[in-house]
C-alpha cells in the first residue's frame, strides 16, 4: 500500500524556512526519559540473556539510566544552557518523581512517549489505542503540569491510526516518521511531523556501531557544519535533533565526548539552540 500519511516533497524548491535571528540550523535534544518493565525484553547490550525473566545483566544497564544517568546528563546540558525536548513514557512520572522535578525547574518541553518502553500500542486496536493514548497525555498532562503537544511512540511505533488518534487528543506533531531535515505537514489536518534521528542517537552509534567518543564528536561537528552549509546554499533552514538516552550516553566515560560536542554546536554562530515544541511553533507560523 502506498504511504497516506504524508505526501513526496523533494528538499530541493520548497518555500524557504527562517529561523530566528538569521540562524541557520535549530538544534534540539530528544532526552528520552523512560521505564522498562523488569519482566519484559526491551533495547539490551547483551543479546545472550535478553529473552531471559529475569534480565539482571540488560535491565541493570537500562535502570542505570534514571539512577545515575540522568544526572550526570542533566549537568552536561545546564552548563550548555540546552533545555531538553524530553520523551517521556508516561509510568516515569509515578516512579520516578525526581526526575519530573528536575525538569520542571528547568522549564523542559515535554512529549508524550507511550507508557512504557516495554510497551508498543502496534498490535492494539483503534479503540485499544485511543484509550491508551488518552491514558498517557492524560498521565503527563497530571505529573508535569504540562499538557504535552508532541508524540513520539516507544520504539517509534505506531498503527496507522497513532497520527489521528493523537491529534484528536490536541497533539501537534509527532516525531516518529524521520524522513526530513524540517519540519512538514502531515495528511492529518493540523498535525506536523518534526525531525528526529534514528542515525544521530546514542543507541545507534554507541551500542548499535561501538562508535567512539571522538568519532561521535566527530560526527556530530560533521552533521551540523553540513546542514549549517546547505541552509546558507539554498537559505532555508534545517533541523538538529540530537538523540539521548540516559543508560546510554550518561555512562561516566561518555560525559566528556558529550560536552565536547555539545560546545562545538552550541557556539556554532548559524545554531539556533531550542526545542521541538518551538521548532513547531516558527514552521507553523511561517505556513499558517
Amino acid at each position: 500500500m502506498d504511504n497516506e500519511l504524508y505526501d513526496y516533497s523533494p528538499i530541493v524548491g520548497r518555500e524557504p524556512i527562517r529561523w530566528p535571528e538569521g540562524r541557520r540550523v535549530a538544534f534540539y535534544v530528544g532526552l528520552n526519559v523512560e521505564h522498562f518493565e523488569v519482566d519484559k525484553p526491551a533495547t539490551s547490550i547483551f543479546a545472550g540473556t535478553s529473552h531471559l525473566t529475569p534480565d539482571p545483566l540488560n535491565y541493570g544497564w537500562r535502570d542505570y539510566g534514571a539512577r545515575v544517568g540522568f544526572w550526570r546528563t542533566l549537568r552536561t546540558l545546564d552548563q550548555h544552557g540546552i533545555k531538553a525536548s524530553v520523551l517521556l513514557n508516561a509510568d516515569v512520572g509515578e516512579r520516578y518523581p525526581r526526575i519530573i522535578e528536575a525538569g520542571r525547574e528547568r522549564g523542559w518541553a515535554w512529549l508524550a512517549h507511550g507508557k512504557n518502553n516495554s510497551t508498543f500500542q502496534a498490535d492494539m486496536t483503534e479503540d485499544e489505542e485511543r484509550a491508551y493514548l488518552k491514558d498517557v497525555v492524560g498521565t503527563i498532562e497530571r505529573t508535569t503540569g504540562v499538557r504535552p503537544r508532541g508524540w513520539m511512540g516507544p520504539g517509534l511505533t505506531e498503527t496507522f491510526h497513532t497520527p489521528r488518534l493523537v491529534r484528536e487528543l490536541g497533539l501537534d506533531y509527532v516525531l516518529d516518521w524521520t524522513a526530513d531535515d524540517q519540519p512538514f505537514p502531515t495528511n492529518v489536518p493540523g498535525l506536523l511531523s518534526v525531525p528526529y534521528s534514528v542515525e544521530l542517537n546514542d543507541i545507534t552509534l554507541f551500542v548499535g556501531k561501538a562508535t567512539s567518543g571522538p568519532d561521535f564528536v566527530r560526527i556530530l561537528k560533521d552533521q551540523v557544519d553540513q546542514l549549517a552549509a546547505e541552509a546558507e546554499a539554498d537559505g532555508s533552514g534545517r533541523v538538529l535533533p540530537l538523540a539521548l538516552h540516559p543508560f546510554v550516553i550518561g555512562q561516566a566515560f561518555r560525559a566528556k565526548y558529550l560536552d565536547q560536542a555539545l560546545e562545538y554546536v552550541v557556539g556554532h554562530p548559524s545554531v539556533w539552540v531550542t526545542t521541538s515544541d518551538e521548532i513547531a511553533d516558527a514552521y507553523r507560523a511561517q505556513r499558517g
